[in-house]
């Protein structure tokens, strides 16, 4: 999908069509990647540089918003492939690219090991040489385009997000949560945050959300999935819904049943939105599209419910 600017959004073909999305940045014939899908999605990424008339020396970059696998899984394969890219992620991620073992078994812990190996294939090192560590306000220079990096807490503690004055947009990953393009309806993009474990932090994600909106940015690129515009009223959903979602892991903290009634309340909670911001999809579909995000959602609430209970206790 071709974007203005230079920025062209790569689907990397993972769980679903128009589920994960890679940007190429493209500059006067020298290009980045912004996130890069799995193993998985190094056919597309390099056949999306030969659609573009790009050789994978063409590449400078690959910027990595965080290193959860859906993001960053791939990088160490694709790097092997782009002679002179060098990859750029936030000096809290660094390590796990340069080995990759506790990312694995993080991701283990929470999809299992099997599923790991099947859906992201073995993670491929990247030489330490290699690496930039991007503290915020890091700058990546694209053949003299500026790529400012942004420390966006929130939705993990090692996220950056890439602000592109040339496009007047951010790359954000995670932080602004997702938008599927099936919700769209006549009002535009519909949104929801991602809370996936284990890092979710309430008030540094909505304080994240608000730098972001400082820049008054003309659309964000979001991983999940790709451009959306009028990003003030969607960043207002995004901090009406947090607030939401605490309250409903709040409400449940202490059911026997809590991860059931937590997924039932985010679907209680976001399908009536969805229903107003006027899409055409029925209940079944948007609970198939939003499935694993619920889940996900209701894991990374509890995870945080928990670290918030030992806090207190330990305070």
């Amino acid at each position: 999908m071709d974007h203005p600017h230079g920025v062209f959004a790569i689907d990397t073909g993972f769980f679903r069509p128009r589920f994960d999305a890679s940007h190429l940045i493209v500059e006067r014939g020298r290009a980045a990647f912004v996130d890069v899908g799995t193993n998985h999605s190094v056919p597309a990424l390099l056949d999306a540089l030969t659609a573009d008339g790009l050789a994978p020396d063409a590449v400078d970059w690959v910027i990595l918003t965080h290193v959860h696998l859906d993001h960053a899984g791939g990088a160490g394969a694709l790097l092997e492939q782009l002679p002179n890219a060098r990859l750029v992620v936030h000096p809290r991620g660094a390590r796990h690219m340069i080995d990759p073992a506790k990312l694995v078994a993080g991701a283990s812990a929470v999809y299992g090991e099997d599923e790991v190996r099947r859906t992201y294939g073995d993670l491929v090192p990247v030489p330490a040489a290699r690496v930039v560590e991007a503290a915020d306000g890091h700058v990546v220079d694209l053949a003299g385009r500026p790529l400012l990096c942004l420390d966006t807490p929130g939705h993990a503690y090692h996220h950056l997000c890439v602000w592109d004055a040339r496009s007047r947009s951010a790359f954000t990953g995670d932080t602004f949560g997702l938008s599927y393009r099936e919700f769209d309806s006549a009002r535009g993009a519909f949104i929801v945050p991602t809370t996936t474990p284990v890092q979710f932090d309430p008030p540094a994600l909505k304080a994240s959300i608000a730098r972001l909106l400082a820049l008054a940015p003309e659309a964000m690129y979001l991983t999940h999935y790709s451009r959306v515009e009028d990003v003030a009223r969607l960043g207002r959903d995004l901090i009406e819904q947090i607030d939401a979602m605490v309250a409903i892991a709040q409400a449940r903290a202490d059911a026997p049943d809590r991860h059931v009634r937590i997924v039932e309340d985010l679907a209680a909670l976001y399908l009536p939105r969805a229903v107003a911001h006027g899409s055409a999809l029925t209940q079944t579909q948007m609970r198939e599209l939003l499935a694993m995000d619920l889940e996900l959602n209701a894991q990374g609430l509890e995870v945080w419910l928990d670290r918030e209970r030992a806090a207190a206790a330990g305070g």
